[in-house]
């Protein structure tokens, strides 16, 4: 089926910068929503950042203006360049995708998780 095959996680310093990368295999079709949610230990899964292929975006309020999500449609490839990195935002980073717009979330493709660590 459908695999989200994710890089760019690792240990960084705060106000330092990563960019993860996201690239769904497996699957011809454009996929209507991809982006990244977050879970830190001890909280829910969050979102972080979405887009759809058509540019629409959904940014958490506490990453905006720091993260940047981007994406090349033809490729079914998503990017989050993350900015200025604060302690907090420590959690394993989650792609997601959804197929098309009404498609059930509990049916969304879900990545493996990269930890993202940020610590001096």
């Amino acid at each position: 089926q459908v695999q989200l095959v994710e890089s760019g996680g690792g240990l960084v310093q705060p106000g330092g910068s990563l960019r993860l990368s996201c690239s769904a295999v497996g699957s011809t079709a454009s996929i209507y929503s991809m982006g990244w949610y977050r879970q830190a230990p001890g909280k829910q899964r969050e979102l972080v950042a979405t887009m759809t292929s058509d540019t629409s975006l959904n940014y958490a309020d506490s990453v905006k203006g720091r993260f940047t999500i981007s994406r090349d449609n033809a490729k079914n490839t998503v990017y989050l360049q993350m900015n200025s990195l604060k302690p907090e935002d420590t959690a394993v980073y989650y792609c997601n995708g959804r197929p098309w717009r009404w498609w059930p979330p509990s049916r969304d493709y879900w990545g493996q998780g990269t930890q993202v660590t940020v610590s001096s």
